[in-house]
């Protein structure tokens, strides 16, 4: 079993400035930890129930992996209901495993000051739905390794390249339509169809109050907007509009290939 000195120094990674200042992230519970282990990348330290080592053919070595109780993770997990297993990494290991992703995808969504964990984690879960590989995030918005993200990407986090940046300098430089998320954009379901250029593009969701910063509306070519049809509510959910919108994008991008292989 661990020992009270060893629990008492990882308990420390409850706290986001720790995990910021080491640059480690903190995933727990079963799906995500078994994404980890599919996905081959190096573990500083695992904590888990004799359960979980049962049914995972793992053994504790008191180095690396070390049995915990139900009270033990308890003290470690930042989850309401721990669940069996608790594990440390290094950022590091999840930007080198997907640090050769294309930036040239069709399809690459823009974050400007996106600051709830809950959506950025849903958003990395559609964009991992719909096959978009590339995320970029403006200074401000919210770590893609807060422990709330983490888990809520349900995996999309390993297999989705997310890089934090001047926004507005990247846009200037990009070389692809901007689509932007805007009240007073074109209504994608009007009489121009929305759909992926060629060369692709790059969506952007704004902020959940403030929406598009005018830094970054300086550079959207294509200002599109989701119709209210029930009149009442005053915006959508950040992360419920990104889906809409990558489902519209993305549809296109689908019909376009398969009239290609028509005969």
């Amino acid at each position: 079993m661990i020992s009270k000195a060893k629990l008492k120094e990882l308990a420390v990674y409850k706290q986001q400035k720790r995990c910021d200042d080491e640059s480690v992230f903190v995933v727990e519970g079963v799906k995500m930890c078994d994404e980890i282990l599919s996905a081959n990348l190096p573990i500083k330290v695992l904590c888990a129930t004799n359960l979980w080592f049962s049914k995972h053919n793992f053994a504790p070595n008191n180095d690396t992996f070390f049995e915990v109780d139900s009270e033990a993770l308890e003290r470690l997990s930042g989850m309401k209901t721990p669940n069996e297993v608790w594990m440390l990494l290094d950022r590091s290991a999840v930007s080198e495993k997907l640090r050769h992703s294309s930036a040239e995808a069709p399809l690459i969504l823009a974050l400007d000051h996106l600051q709830d964990p809950g959506n950025l984690g849903t958003i990395i879960r559609t964009a991992d739905w719909f096959g978009i590989r590339h995320i970029v995030c403006s200074h401000g918005s919210v770590s893609c390794f807060n422990p709330k993200v983490v888990q809520s990407t349900m995996g999309g986090l390993l297999r989705t390249t997310i890089e934090y940046c001047d926004l507005p300098h990247y846009l200037a430089r990009c070389g692809k339509p901007v689509f932007g998320a805007l009240l007073d954009g074109e209504s994608i379901w009007g009489g121009k169809t929305l759909s992926l250029p060629e060369e692709g593009a790059v969506l952007v969701i704004g902020n959940e109050s403030r929406g598009i910063t005018p830094e970054v509306q300086q550079y959207v070519t294509h200002r599109v907007t989701i119709p209210n049809l029930g009149g009442t509510a005053e915006s959508l959910n950040a992360s419920v509009a990104c889906a809409i919108l990558c489902a519209e994008l993305c549809k296109t991008s689908i019909s376009n290939v398969n009239e290609g292989l028509e005969p």
